[in-house]
């Protein structure tokens, strides 16, 4: 008997799947400039400082999986941005849940970097995972996989 649970496969992991398409680590930073509302090519590439070639690859694929939209903002010479789309828009509470594990686990001697603000509010926020049927907080020891 298998003792590892019945979604470890690789082909039919969501976890798995979605680091083919989002898992590499130009990416992530890619994808934190795009939440910033960086857009054009030149911005994204002077604030991760990720090599032209290789920005030219992250973003087609981001394209290509249509969590960023190529947009032509200028006509002559002809120039794109980048935007986040729905797909994309989804990927929020991962990168918020990078930027919290960051910031308690791996932060710079400085302090953090950026404090996340509520719109509605105007206060200090830290998004959190919640159990959808309760609205109470959970975390790793609060799930189970459902057999």
């Amino acid at each position: 008997m298998n003792s590892q649970p019945r979604w470890f496969g690789n082909d039919n992991c969501s976890v798995a799947r979605t680091l083919e398409i989002i898992g590499e680590p130009w990416t992530f930073l890619v994808l934190r400039e795009a939440f910033m509302g960086v857009r054009r090519f030149d911005q994204l590439q002077r604030n991760t400082g990720v090599a032209r070639n290789i920005l030219v690859v992250r973003l087609r694929k981001l394209v290509d999986n249509r969590i960023l939209e190529r947009r032509r903002y200028q006509d002559r010479p002809p120039r794109f941005e980048y935007r986040l789309t729905e797909r994309g828009l989804d990927l929020y509470p991962a990168i918020v849940a990078l930027l919290q594990w960051g910031d308690r686990h791996a932060a710079h001697p400085a302090g953090r970097p950026l404090v996340l603000e509520h719109k509605g509010s105007g206060r200090e926020s830290s998004p959190r995972l919640v159990c959808s049927a309760y609205g109470e907080p959970v975390g790793a020891r609060d799930i189970r996989d459902r057999e």
